[in-house]
């Protein structure tokens, strides 16, 4: 059934009055804010009336994703509260809002670990402390209808992410109640995985049915109306995070036409389910990491009606939106696509972390198809979190009360970070740029930070260690601030940590809580051997994903070498198993090593081609997510995906070697005297052990109380644009920076 055939006649819920403001585009959240209720459609003050039973219905969405960047999220949680509350008092719309995440509503970081810290607060606000149990209780209190299952969600492992989303009734009396909401994901197959199989729901059930489980796809009832619900996930999950025995539909999947068609052949059956039962209105929760993926669907699915983006943080926006200070809009809210049966379907999306939170309102007419002319800026588009903007709705005679659950929860985790934020491990006399967009793109001061930082601990344990490799997408927060003037319409200044004198935090202070915000996965590191045709076979890979507009998890943040790539040559193609001298890219131009101070010491690759034998050895430290699938003398990883999908199988003689104590090495307990043992709070052999303690040795001057007797001088080495980068060179980038005047 689709959209050109009528199904129902549904009878006309009148909506009174529909909240209808026009946010003037500014760069600060005090400037003015035109309330006229002007906009490109005209004056829009009001839902349109109607008189009969065919009128139609017009829904409120509200929708939100991707609450895993910045550890400003517990800043921005309570005005997105407050958001949510205003727009669900809105007359006329109260009863019609659904309120939906697209997943990642939270990450292993300093929050979600703070709330397994017990005290007197997180008690109170939780019933029972426990990691990641207070974003929960945030989806939770938002009155959050259902979510996407998104990657991160699934980061500690199937078994903890089913401890979160059920009950736990302690001893005391207390108890967490879990998610009062489903995770969705039609594209998965949960029957597989111990921990998820018993929490697996069959289809088209009331979400309210099946609250802390997981399904393909749920109802609600919104307005007296029946709105289906269908869930999909990034195929390429297995790579990315922890999946256990979930199965993951299509296989082999790339973003290419014929992997676009294989996802939308998988997604399709959920939703032709929901309209053989007279559903016409069908919402799609998608977490695809891209959102040139959700685009694709948007052509490819029939009868969905709205898309729901997730995992790419994407901050969709109309020209009148009132942005975050530095933010730009990477497109128009919405997104109008067209279906294959010709319908409409629209794709919604903005940017995480609470930052935003997307609001549609749109009617339907009485066969459930979609009124583009219903769609109006001056109310659709992404309204910023920010006390500006929740001010100016409660002027408007709106509800901005928070909901008590959200406040109480973000003080008691806040009061536990404080602490953290005064453990100065080092300072900085600059930004640290570890923004989604910089790491995934380009060299970063703060992608050097780590990868030298890696270098330096690993050498501790294999002193002739040559290289540092990682996924720029494991670097998940920059370390310091970004400020816009007030006034100011130009480049926003980078800067480094603010001094926090109440816990003793110096200016430039780099903090416990910086580290565990921007390295929050904290993997342990791995040692392994490559050839030199190995090392170029991954570098390889690392930029393959590179062109404009995409942010690759896969990217490379590197130390001890030099590499230039050109992003307009052939990309490699093929999987995880490494091609050595095979490869079927040719993107990488040079690599030459480098000492301690940045000279190159000897070619590696020149115009493209090995300058040296091909088995000649390069020792090399990775983060043990990239190195999971490598097995060799001292480690059997039987049959895991490489982390980011690195192509580390089949390598000629690794010699793994792990740093992280409780892995055993040769049959035995490594020896943990490689550790400095200058700082303590992060696990022996993580990538939050190794910054602190590089920190500490060389950028924790004398006369900051922190540092102690430490001799180092600050951090200095400010971030520069991708043109003037020498450790990862972008020809496309130096190419374009000469053809500017």
């Amino acid at each position: 059934m689709n959209k050109t055939s009528a199904r129902h006649n549904w009878r006309y819920w009148a909506a009174a009055t529909v909240l209808a403001f026009t946010l003037t585009a500014c760069q600060d959240d005090d400037a003015n804010i035109d309330l006229a209720g002007t906009s490109a459609n005209g004056p829009h003050t009001s839902a349109p009336e109607g008189d009969d039973d065919n009128a139609g219905f017009r829904l409120q969405l509200l929708h939100f994703a991707d609450m895993d960047g910045s550890t400003d999220a517990l800043d921005n949680v309570t005005d997105f509260s407050r958001l949510v509350n205003a727009f669900g008092s809105v007359s006329g719309l109260a009863d019609n809002t659904l309120v939906l995440s697209s997943g990642d509503n939270f990450i292993p970081g300093p929050r979600f670990f703070a709330a397994g810290v017990r005290t007197s607060e997180t008690q109170a606000a939780l019933g029972v402390p426990g990691n990641g149990r207070g974003d929960i209780v945030f989806v939770n209190a938002l009155g959050t209808a259902a979510s996407a299952l998104g990657n991160h969600d699934l980061d500690q492992g199937t078994e903890a992410f089913a401890d979160l989303i059920t009950a736990d009734e302690a001893e005391t009396g207390a108890d967490y109640a879990g998610a009062a909401f489903p995770y969705l994901s039609t594209n998965t197959d949960f029957t597989g995985d111990a921990a998820l199989a018993p929490l697996a729901a069959d289809d088209g059930q009331d979400t309210a049915d099946i609250a802390g489980q997981v399904s393909g796809s749920a109802t609600v009832e919104v307005g007296g109306q029946t709105i289906g619900l269908v869930g999909a996930t990034t195929p390429l999950l297995a790579s990315i995070t922890a999946t256990g025995g979930l199965a993951l539909s299509p296989e082999d999947f790339a973003m290419t036409p014929a992997g676009y068609d294989a996802l939308a052949a998988a997604i399709q059956p959920t939703i032709d389910d929901l309209a053989a039962r007279g559903i016409d209105k069908i919402i799609l929760l998608s977490h695809m990491q891209q959102i040139a993926i959700e685009r694709a669907l948007a052509e490819r699915l029939t009868d969905v009606d709205i898309i729901i983006a997730g995992g790419s943080n994407t901050l969709l926006a109309d020209a009148n939106d009132t942005l975050r200070a530095g933010d730009t809009a990477a497109g128009p809210y919405p997104i109008t696509a067209t279906g294959p049966d010709g319908s409409t379907t629209l794709v919604v999306n903005v940017d995480g972390d609470y930052k935003y939170l997307g609001r549609l309102v749109v009617a339907f007419d009485e066969a459930g198809r979609i009124q583009t002319d219903s769609l109006d800026t001056s109310v659709n588009g992404a309204w910023a979190a920010t006390d500006g903007v929740v001010d100016m709705l409660a002027a408007r005679g709106l509800d901005t009360t928070a909901a008590p659950a959200i406040v109480a929860t973000q003080q008691a985790l806040q009061n536990v970070l404080i602490e953290q934020d005064g453990n100065i491990q080092g300072v900085t006399d600059v930004y640290l740029d570890g923004r989604r967009t910089q790491v995934r793109t380009e060299e970063t001061n703060l992608g050097n930070l780590t990868a030298d930082a890696n270098l330096f601990y690993a050498r501790g344990v294999a002193p002739g260690l040559q290289v540092a490799i990682k996924n720029g997408g494991g670097i998940r927060d920059d370390i310091g601030r970004v400020v816009v003037p007030p006034g100011s319409s130009g480049a926003p200044e980078l800067l480094p940590p603010q001094a926090n004198d109440s816990i003793d935090k110096p200016a430039g202070g780099i903090s416990q809580f910086d580290i565990a915000g921007a390295l929050r996965f904290n993997n342990s590191l791995t040692i392994l051997t490559l050839t030199a045709a190995e090392l170029r076979d991954v570098m390889e890979y690392a930029v393959a994903a590179t062109e404009d507009g995409a942010t690759p998890g896969q990217f490379p943040q590197i130390g001890g070498f030099n590499v230039t790539f050109d992003p307009a040559n052939a990309a490699r193609s093929s999987g995880q198993t490494n091609r050595g001298i095979n490869t079927d890219g040719n993107r990488i131009v040079r690599i030459a090593l480098v000492d301690d101070a940045g000279n190159e010491t000897r070619t590696l690759v020149e115009n493209g081609r090995l300058v040296v034998a091909p088995e000649t050895p390069i020792r090399a430290v990775f983060l043990a997510f990239t190195a999971a699938c490598v097995s060799g003398d001292d480690y059997t990883a039987g049959d895991a995906d490489c982390g980011d999908g690195y192509p580390l199988k089949g390598l000629a003689a690794p010699d793994r070697r792990e740093l992280d104590p409780g892995v055993a090495d040769e049959g035995a307990q490594i020896a943990t005297d490689y550790d400095p043992g200058r700082s303590d709070f992060a696990p022996t052999g993580s990538e939050q052990d190794a910054l602190a303690e590089y920190l500490a040795a060389r950028f924790c001057p004398p006369g900051v109380a922190a540092c102690g007797d430490d001799t180092g001088q600050a951090f200095n080495r400010a971030e520069t644009p991708p043109a003037q980068d020498t450790r990862l060179v972008n020809l496309a980038a130096r190419r374009a920076a000469q053809a500017t005047p």
